[in-house]
């Protein structure tokens, strides 16, 4: 089982310190922001997309595959034993043209800087990730087809693009 519990709240009832208030009665249709809180305590801005001050929900379930397929990733890598110096997963995705808007096509692209990095060791991550732990990209595979590529920049190199 899941332990937590997610929350939404107006953004209405905090102030700008995320003090909550007891703002009395307010019209929910007059907003389009929600504070969202995780099952963990955490705190973040939800928006629609008119009001782009926060992130609309399925930016949100985009950011989620990229955490979770990162996290599993340099995990792996590492206890491979791995010399990686920096890491960065950037994920696109098209969307159904009607509602619900499911993702259709999702394109996960992998960087892996560091020194003396075996491809072979980032392909046997990454598939490890995609078949066998990433529990956001089991749910979106549901409706879209993942499309994985991924790059190693030799630690140097990565530097001098840095600078």
């Amino acid at each position: 089982m899941w332990p937590g519990v997610i929350g939404l709240r107006s953004r209405q009832d905090f102030d700008i310190t995320g003090e909550e208030h007891d703002l009395g009665k307010r019209n929910v249709d007059s907003t389009s922001q929600f504070i969202a809180t995780s099952g963990t305590g955490h705190h973040f801005l939800i928006d629609a997309a008119a009001g782009n001050t926060g992130a609309k929900p399925i930016e949100l379930v985009a950011l989620a595959l990229a955490g979770c397929t990162a996290f599993d990733v340099i995990g792996i890598l590492r206890k491979k034993r791995q010399q990686v110096t920096g890491y960065e997963v950037k994920v696109e995705a098209d969307q159904a043209a009607t509602p619900p808007q499911v993702f259709t096509q999702v394109r996960i692209h992998h960087i892996v800087s560091g020194d003396d990095v075996s491809a072979q060791a980032v392909d046997d991550a990454i598939r490890l990730s995609e078949e066998k732990y990433c529990s956001v990209g089991a749910m979106v595979k549901l409706s879209a087809e993942l499309h994985t590529t991924f790059e190693i920049v030799p630690a140097m190199e990565a530097v001098l693009v840095g600078a």
